[in-house]
């Protein structure tokens, strides 16, 4: 996991964002890619309504706060010790991200912000954790950098919580305590077990700590644990069962990417 794409964006979530990036970039020697993406209104185009001239107007402020933003971080990143470059690209987000990420090892996002920019975080994590076949690194947008120290992974047996759990293999040999959290609702398809072998493997020997579902399920007892104060980020599946399913229930993906009150790594 050398390769790390962060988003650069002017918004309230951007400092956690690359304090996150940083912190992994640190710890596994790796190197920083900032995308600054200039967001593109979906109704920009050729449309010369009122309207279609309300959007040239956003994305001529879009730009102009980018140029800056550009100035400022490109300054900051000189000095901190990690290597880095910059991209810029103009469009959609998730779009832009995609096409930026192909080969990128992770990519650091922002869960849903508490005060929503005028890129939707939540939609656009969702998007990249289904579309780029790339982990997502999903900080919350107080957050200010990751604890490596002790995580959290959540299994159910299913291939996204095995594709998570092999994309954090580099993250969690940095641990101290990795701890296999289930929720047990007799449906599990490969037993915790497996999983905390796979990881001895790597020389990672993880607590197991099962569970018997509880009133409110996965989604609520994985969002307790991890606002329980004992981990530094969480290491999950994203959108293990079918994505309109999850939004009409509330899955754990959607949940956690909507409250989680720590980073979130998620793969498909």
């Amino acid at each position: 996991m050398k390769n790390i794409l962060v988003l650069a964006h002017d918004d309230e979530g951007q400092e956690a964002r690359l304090q996150a990036a940083l912190d992994l970039g640190r710890a596994l020697t790796g190197h920083i890619t900032c995308l600054d993406v200039t967001y593109i209104p979906p109704i920009l185009g050729n449309d010369y309504s009122e309207a279609g001239y309300a959007m040239a107007a956003v994305l001529a402020d879009e730009t102009t706060r980018e140029r800056a933003n550009k100035v400022t971080l490109e300054a900051r990143f000189a000095r901190e010790d990690v290597a880095w470059n910059w991209v810029d690209a103009t469009g959609e987000a998730a779009a832009c991200i995609v096409r930026a990420a192909a080969l990128a090892d992770v990519i650091v996002l922002n869960r849903r912000l508490d005060n929503p920019s005028v890129i939707d975080m939540r939609r656009t994590a969702s998007e990249l954790i289904v579309k780029s076949g790339k982990p997502v690194l999903a900080v919350p947008g107080e957050s200010r950098g990751i604890d490596l120290a002790t995580a959290l992974v959540a299994w159910d047996g299913s291939p996204c919580a095995a594709a998570a759990l092999r994309a954090a293999v580099p993250m969690l040999r940095l641990a101290d305590q990795v701890t296999l959290f289930s929720v047990d609702d007799g449906a599990m398809a490969s037993p915790i077990e497996d999983a905390a072998t796979y990881l001895s493997r790597y020389d990672i020997h993880p607590v197991i700590r099962r569970i018997e579902v509880q009133p409110g399920g996965a989604p609520k007892q994985l969002l307790a644990a991890a606002a329980s104060g004992q981990y530094g980020y969480v290491v999950m599946g994203g959108f293990g069962h079918l994505r309109f399913t999850e939004a009409l229930f509330g899955g754990v993906t959607r949940t956690m990417l909507t409250s989680s009150p720590i980073p979130v790594f998620l793969a498909h």
